[in-house]
């Protein structure tokens, strides 16, 4: 699989201070807002640094932090990306992870509540993939679960809702996969120091490893921060933008962090909320209470829309290979 480079290192940045910082492998963006600035700034060249990693990283952003016995690779993201897709890691074979987790989603299934292999409904909505790897929690519920590795046993187990329903079943889903004659390459490429690596272990540690590619960093508002493109949000999105990080509002003082939630991609992740209560963003925005006027809210929206990144929803690098 062709990970492309995104980008290269030279690019304008915007008169506004920005701070940047590192917090647990995430780039987190700190913005002072000028709030008598009612457009886009002018911008200077300046530079972001790339990191080597094995997967081309936008600028500004830190590897993907992986455990110590599961290094990302090519071979296994690969791997992960053909699991993904697959219906055989269901026991009934009609549903993978990308059931729940669709591209065109975000990552999302656009569902109040998520569904499962036996048309149990979860109790919470599905959570987005993008930029998972710098995400903690992992879960809505379980703060134990700290690494990909970890979590992406949970929908094959679970027992309340079902979900993939492979509890107790790993033989049958290993069986399966060693009939596959792709898989068989896929996995000896993938792990090629094992004798025998067609493993539940190494069906996690794939399948965590394609979540750490699916990196989103394209958006207009990526466009504005990390490549210096001072024309990348409209009028009203500019607006919204310093509503957003206005003391008055206080959005960015919760969403700035790591532990929340992303709004990455948020415009077209609906429903909202853990319970999906909120079916559009003008109902999750009444949802925070926030006292503003219909056209504060309509510059809200904009700047959230342009948090949309739509080269992810459709590159192929994330697709299904099947």
């Amino acid at each position: 699989m062709a990970f492309a480079a995104l980008g290269n290192r030279r690019h304008g940045q915007r008169r506004e201070l920005m701070a940047l910082t590192f917090r647990r492998g995430s780039l987190v963006l700190a913005v002072t807002v000028a709030v008598a600035c009612a457009r886009a700034p002018g911008h200077q060249p300046h530079f972001l640094p790339i990191v080597e990693s094995p997967i081309a990283l936008p600028p500004g952003f830190a590897a993907p932090p992986t455990p110590r016995d599961n290094p990302l690779t090519i071979a296994k993201a690969e791997l992960g990306r053909y699991l993904f897709y697959d219906r055989r890691l269901s026991l009934n074979e009609t549903q993978s992870c990308a059931s729940c987790h669709q591209q065109k989603f975000g990552f999302c299934d656009g569902r109040p509540h998520a569904t499962g292999s036996t048309g149990q409904q979860h109790r919470r909505n599905t959570m987005s993939l993008a930029n998972v790897a710098y995400r903690q929690p992992l879960t809505w519920s379980n703060p134990k679960v700290t690494t990909l590795e970890q979590q992406v046993l949970v929908p094959l187990t679970n027992h309340d809702p079902i979900e993939l329903g492979m509890d107790g079943h790993f033989e049958e889903l290993l069986a399966r996969i060693r009939g596959d004659s792709r898989y068989v390459s896929l996995f000896s490429s993938a792990f090629p120091d094992q004798n025998a690596p067609i493993t539940i272990d190494n069906v996690a540690r794939a399948l965590a490893s394609f979540e750490r590619t699916l990196i989103s960093a394209q958006s207009p508002y990526d466009r504005l921060v990390l490549y210096g493109d001072s024309n990348a949000l409209s009028a009203s999105a500019w607006r919204g933008r310093r509503l957003f990080f206005s003391q008055r509002l206080g959005c960015g003082s919760c969403h700035g962090r790591s532990d929340v939630v992303s709004l990455r991609n948020v415009a077209i992740t609906a429903p909202y909320m853990r319970d999906g209560s909120a079916p559009t963003l003008s109902d999750a925005i009444d949802h925070s209470r926030k006292k503003i006027t219909a056209e504060e809210k309509r510059d809200l929206i904009a700047f959230l829309e342009s948090l949309t990144d739509d080269s992810f929803l459709s590159d192929p690098r994330y697709s299904n290979p099947w």
